[in-house]
C-alpha cells in the first residue's frame, strides 16, 4: 500500500516463528488492522513480457472480500525496495479480469498466501504466509522501517528487497520444484490451501 505521494517503500525479512512475531509486534506497541485473510493475486502481461521488460507490474488482488487493481514501476533497489504505485479498489474482479482480457493483457504469474496486517499509526507491518515460507513485509517510511526492524530484532543483513516473484524463483532453484505459480496446491504445501 503506497502512501498519499503514491511511493511505496519496504523491506520483507523472512518468519522464524509467527507467534513470536507477534509478541514482538504487540511490545512493540503495534496493533492488528487486519486478521488473517486469504489473499489471491494475478499479474497481467502483454504478449512478450512488454511490462515485465519495462520492470513494471499489473495486479489484481482479492484480499478476503475486497478485489484491487494495482500498477507499480520505477524500482529502486537499495537498503529498502522503492517504487511508484498506484492503487484503486474495483468493486467486481471477475469484471475486471475480462477488461484486462479484452485490453489484451493476460495472466502471467499468480500467487496466494494468507495476510495479517498491522500498524503503529505510522507504518504498516504485514504477516504473510506463503506457500513458500513465511515473510514479513515493514512499509512506511526509511528511518521507521529500519527503527521497527530493529525493534523486531531484525538486522540489515536480513533485509529482503525482492518482490514475490523473485522470491518464487529462487524457491524453485533451491527445490528443484516444477512449480509454475506460487499457490499452495502449485507448491505441494496443501495445509495451508485455502478452502
Amino acid at each position: 500500500m503506497a502512501s498519499n505521494n503514491n511511493q511505496e517503500i519496504e523491506i520483507k525479512f523472512c518468519i522464524a516463528g509467527l507467534r513470536a512475531l507477534s509478541r514482538k509486534l504487540r511490545a512493540a506497541g503495534f496493533r492488528i488492522v487486519t486478521r488473517r485473510a486469504h489473499e489471491m493475486n494475478t499479474l497481467y502481461d502483454l504478449p512478450g513480457g512488454v511490462l515485465r521488460g519495462r520492470k513494471e507490474l499489473l495486479r489484481l488482488r482479492k484480499y478476503g472480500a475486497e478485489w484491487t487493481l494495482t500498477h507499480k514501476s520505477g524500482k529502486k533497489t537499495g537498503r529498502h525496495s522503492s517504487r511508484q504505485e498506484l492503487e484503486t479498489g474495483v468493486g467486481d474482479g471477475k469484471k475486471m479480469d475480462a477488461i484486462l482480457r479484452a485490453l489484451g493483457y493476460s495472466p502471467s504469474f499468480r500467487y496466494e498466501k494468507f495476510r495479517a496486517e498491522w500498524t503503529d499509526g505510522k507504518g504498516q507491518v504485514v504477516v504473510d504466509e506463503t506457500p513458500i515460507g513465511n515473510f514479513c513485509e515493514i512499509e512506511g517510511a526509511p528511518r521507521w522501517i529500519d527503527a521497527t526492524a530493529g525493534k523486531l530484532g531484525v538486522r540489515e543483513a536480513e533485509y529482503i528487497t525482492k518482490n514475490y516473484a523473485g522470491l518464487f524463483l529462487d524457491w524453485k532453484t533451491q527445490t528443484k520444484s516444477s512449480a509454475k505459480e506460487m499457490t499452495f496446491r502449485a507448491a505441494g504445501n496443501r495445509s495451508r490451501r485455502a478452502t
